[in-house]
């Protein structure tokens, strides 16, 4: 008994602690913050716009631009669905009709596999998919059709020739003219490897062609089979050998998004198996890396801790612990995390956890998103309004330490907050979104499957807006409902799957009181369809019948009057000699003959 009233007290003022500690927000405030965050996007896009387009990034603290990943405009398409997101219509469209006028990525310079997969083909495809939302006009087919659905694939294409290698992992640079550089290294770090099959994926579910999906999943299957015995993965493999060479395992830069996209793979494809690699990679990251709700760095073969680090990128997992369904798991690690930004004001790049502070060196925060992304995961699985803090702590920071006149600058050093000349694109494709999403619970990403949209195809009605959106590791969202509405079976083939499966439940002649799907609605335009093909196929029949008829009447004339001509001729030489019995016979032959003939054109 003196235990249990122990415990109750310590519940007791634990939750008159948290009561206290922790703000309480209204919809008013949350939309307030909202706000606020919209104009810490207004001012970054339009300086990028005013000062560094058709740039790849801007420059913040002198005012220009500069190229960077691929001379892309990269900042324009890394940004175009965030417009979407906040609601900016107007200039969602002006920007996605600019990009649209583009034919294809046809440079010759070199580029990273990884980035231009996931900022560049991410980010099209998700300003595709927008596009509809936008009212922006569509072209028929859309959204297994459009413009800048055609530039994602072309950005695509150039990059399948890294894939060609031995076992299917891909280099990490390719031109993209020329393919593969002569000389290129054949290493590349492990989420180089594995971070493909959310845009690949839907590559291939929106335009038909299965090779993206292919690729992206044999490299995928290629690095499950190189783990290790203790089923950890290294850092860097040697792509044409197939071997490691940075044998250090953990959740981190070159690792993070590995992990990231077998959960989102496994959930936007429909793909078990990519679930169950990442079950059984999880259960070795908590086995060997996690101390204390931290993840360490360790050998791959023994798991051995070899550096007691927490990177700035590990601050995705907890958001992805969501996803799973791990709450409580996620929270106890943003709890660390947020710790370590309290001290700073910013997430240092390394932060070592045996002596509590950033790594020399390594203490720079080029405003990356990782924290807050995880921190709206979280929020919207439990409604905590200790995140809401969390996030009103980043949003403070970065408006504080992080403003220039020309948008806002990397943190060179999260110590001391001197600032870099750089503005990386996914400050306005995550950072700035996630903090939006956070402040915004009613945004229609968050839509959890209560409302949708229906949509009028050349292949059928599709559902779409029904919520459940993936974002690529770039924060570029997928609509998971437009993959269905264009790689679903064809109308036929959802007749003859109803045909043989469930004829007699949905039958349409007794389903008239069902309104529960349009299933029944659907197979009656399919009928409708069979029915209208059937009378022309008749209506076909009918006239091919009626012309061979007329070639028949055509050719029983012609024989006709040649046999008329034939009987003349007997009947001459019957008046020339009349004692021939063989001419005789011959006249009454034809002349019996001929009656025939009128028969069987009248029965005709």
């Amino acid at each position: 008994m003196p235990r249990l009233l122990s415990l109750l007290c310590g519940i007791q003022c634990w939750m008159l602690c948290f009561s206290v500690t922790f703000n309480q927000y209204d919809k008013e405030k949350i939309l307030q913050y909202r706000e606020e965050v919209r104009g810490m996007f207004t001012h970054a896009y339009d300086s990028y716009i005013n000062h560094a387009y058709p740039y790849d990034e801007l420059r913040p603290l002198s005012c220009d631009g500069v190229d960077t990943w691929g001379s892309y405009s990269l900042t324009l398409i890394d940004a175009l669905d965030t417009l979407a997101v906040m609601g900016n219509h107007t200039e969602f469209s002006r920007v996605y009709h600019l990009v649209s006028q583009r034919d294809n990525f046809d440079a010759n310079i070199n580029v990273s596999v990884f980035e231009t997969n996931i900022r560049i083909v991410g980010g099209l495809i998700s300003a595709h998919l927008m596009a509809k939302r936008a009212g922006v006009p569509l072209e028929e087919g859309w959204p297994c059709a459009g413009p800048l659905l055609r530039l994602a694939e072309d950005a695509a294409e150039r990059l399948l020739p890294a894939f060609d290698t031995p076992t299917g992992m891909p280099y990490g640079t390719v031109n993209l003219r020329h393919g593969v550089p002569e000389g290129e290294t054949s290493i590349t770090c492990t989420a180089g490897v594995g971070t493909f099959v959310v845009e690949f994926g839907t590559l291939s579910r929106l335009t038909g062609n299965p090779v993206y999906e292919k690729t992206a999943l044999r490299a995928i299957r290629a690095l499950w089979s190189t783990r290790s015995k203790i089923g950890l993965y290294g850092n860097h493999i040697d792509v044409v050998k197939g071997r490691w060479t940075a044998v250090e395992a953990g959740i981190g830069a070159g690792v993070d998004s590995f992990y990231e996209y077998l959960v989102k793979g496994s959930t936007l494809l429909d793909r078990p198996e990519l679930r169950v690699m990442f079950d059984e990679s999880r259960d070795a990251v908590d086995h060997y890396l996690r101390k204390d709700d931290w993840y360490f760095w360790a050998s791959m073969k023994n798991g051995q801790i070899t550096l007691p680090l927490f990177q700035s990128l590990e601050a995705f997992w907890p958001g992805m612990l969501s996803m799973v369904g791990d709450i409580e798991a996620g929270l106890k690690s943003l709890h660390n995390y947020h710790q370590v930004w309290k001290q700073y004001g910013f997430t240092p790049e390394f932060y070592n956890v045996a002596q509590g502070a950033a790594s020399v060196n390594r203490e720079g925060y080029p405003l990356r998103p990782e924290l807050i992304e995880s921190i709206m995961y979280l929020y919207r699985a439990t409604r905590d309004p200790w995140l809401l803090d969390a996030g009103v702590d980043i949003l403070k920071s970065i408006q504080y330490s992080a403003y220039t006149p020309c948008g806002y600058a990397t943190v060179k050093n999260a110590k001391t907050h001197t600032l870099d000349n750089r503005m990386e694109s996914f400050f306005l494709a995550e950072t700035v979104k996630y903090l939006y999403l956070l402040f915004d619970p009613d945004n229609f990403i968050h839509n959890p499957g209560t409302s949708a949209t229906i949509h009028e195809t050349p292949h059928g009605r599709c559902v779409l807006d029904a919520g459940g959106y993936i974002f690529n590791t770039e924060a570029h969202p997928v609509d998971p409902a437009a993959l269905a509405c264009c790689s679903e079976l064809s109308e036929h083939e959802i007749k003859d799957e109803i045909a043989n499966h469930l004829v007699d439940l949905l039958n349409p002649t007794k389903t008239n009181n069902f309104r529960g799907d349009l299933v029944p609605e659907r197979l009656k335009d399919i009928d409708k369809k069979i029915m209208v093909a059937k009378a022309e196929r008749i209506e076909k029949e009918r006239l091919l019948f009626r012309e061979k008829l007329n070639e028949i009447k055509k050719e029983l004339q012609r024989e006709e009057m040649k046999e008329q001509e034939e009987g003349e001729e007997v009947v001459n030489t019957t008046e020339i000699s009349e004692e021939s019995d063989d001419g005789v016979g011959q006249a009454d032959q034809i002349t019996e003959e001929v009656p025939e003939f009128s028969q069987q054109k009248q029965s005709l």
